[in-house]
């Protein structure tokens, strides 16, 4: 997750120091991204520093420890336009561990099992969707309400494949039978159990 070319992106409007980015970061994205955690945060900030991708200066505090004020060099404002001008592709390809429930659940052979997986997912999903919704509702900054809408475009995707593996597995009850113990060998071929 390119959080760091997030960082970049909010130091391009001036410099700034770790609190006040996570603060910028969590306004700028709204509630469905999550809290920044301050820590991995500053391990960005002093990578994108070692890279050469912003500068870093003390600034002494008559109560507190030094502030660090970070900010952007030109290497960080070419990455950043870089990164700007290039599709992103899926983050985690199509790795996903409920696709790796659904074929847990199928080879077990039992449809009870599988429609007790595809069941527990819908309802996790709608619940989700409800959420979303409400935020999105609430949401003042057209970003975060198109980063909301994404979010249920998302979910709504989910739901479509809870539906097709419906019709693909429970649609005859002889077809999650036939899969019990069934090793998979090529894209094309099944191989039945000896």
């Amino acid at each position: 997750m390119p959080i760091h070319h997030a960082v970049l992106s909010l130091l391009s409007h001036g410099p700034s120091y770790g609190y006040e980015l996570k603060s910028a970061f969590e306004t700028a994205v709204g509630p469905q991204w999550g809290p920044l955690n301050i820590g991995h945060l500053y391990q960005i900030l002093d990578r994108l520093s070692r890279d050469g991708m912003v500068s870093s200066e003390r600034h002494a505090q008559a109560v507190k420890p030094d502030r660090v004020v970070y900010e952007i060099t030109d290497a960080g404002r070419g990455e950043l336009r870089r990164w700007l001008d290039e599709a992103s592709p899926r983050s985690g390809g199509f790795r996903d561990d409920f696709f790796l429930k659904v074929t847990a659940a199928a080879r077990s052979g039992d449809g009870e099992v599988v429609r007790t997986v595809l069941g527990q997912q819908r309802t996790y999903l709608l619940r989700e969707l409800r959420n979303l919704d409400g935020l999105r509702r609430k949401a003042a900054d057209p970003v975060v309400g198109l980063l909301l809408s994404a979010a249920t475009r998302h979910v709504e995707a989910d739901l479509a494949f809870v539906d097709d593996a419906e019709r693909a597995l429970l649609s005859d009850p002889a077809t999650v039978a036939t899969l019990k113990g069934v090793r998979p060998t090529g894209p094309d071929q099944l191989q039945q159990p000896a």
